[in-house]
């Protein structure tokens, strides 16, 4: 479980393709803290670490195909900034919300626009798939950035992103036309489940 408190963007090094899967190898300033097994968020894509290089603060994990068809982690170049937060302790602080690191569907950033120093993105999901719904200050998780829902809408939202989150995440790389991956409140998604069900029953 993560938090959706991003630590890194760390650049890609390497990508090596084998079959179906992809090896997707990072430096990254923590990685002579990480060990073999570990759980990683990779853009909220919660991944298992398979190799680590401390000496060059490098480490790998690997991506099955449905993970490469279903998120933006299909889309990576050598370069390509990746925001990472490791899993939560039990003794932690949760300073975002609840982040499960299973990606629900990606999205399209439809708009960037500056507001005051501060920046504000809009992002278009789908929202025929399953129970997601975005709830006006509610949280949503983007990229695994845990974030602020404003102007929701049926099929698109709003974030606002100040410069610490710009500098520290990769949303400085995201501009109009960018996929990202949308993880959506998991209380939210139990809720709205519940509802229709009930109103199936009526």
């Amino acid at each position: 479980m993560f938090s959706g408190i991003v630590e890194e963007a760390a650049p890609v090094v390497k990508l090596d393709k084998e079959g179906g899967n992809l090896h997707i190898t990072m430096e990254c300033s923590f990685a002579d803290q990480m060990s073999i097994d570990q759980s990683i968020a990779h853009n909220g894509v919660c991944l298992t670490v398979v190799d680590v290089n401390k000496k060059k603060k490098q480490f790998t994990v690997t991506a099955i195909q449905e993970t490469l068809d279903k998120t933006n982690l299909g889309e990576l170049e050598k370069g390509s900034k990746v925001n990472l937060e490791r899993s939560m302790k039990a003794d932690s602080f949760l300073d975002g919300h609840i982040v499960q690191g299973h990606v629900d569907q990606t999205a399209k950033c439809t708009e960037v626009r500056e507001a005051d120093g501060s920046w504000y993105f809009r992002f278009e999901f789908d929202p025929t798939q399953e129970d997601y719904i975005t709830v006006e200050k509610g949280s949503v998780s983007v990229n695994g950035v845990s974030l602020t829902v404003v102007n929701s809408r049926d099929n698109s939202f709003e974030v606002a992103i100040i410069p610490y989150t710009y500098d520290i995440t990769n949303f400085h790389q995201i501009k109009p036309g960018t996929t990202v991956n949308l993880e959506f409140d998991v209380i939210g998604k139990y809720v709205a489940k519940i509802v229709k069900q009930q109103l199936g029953k009526e």
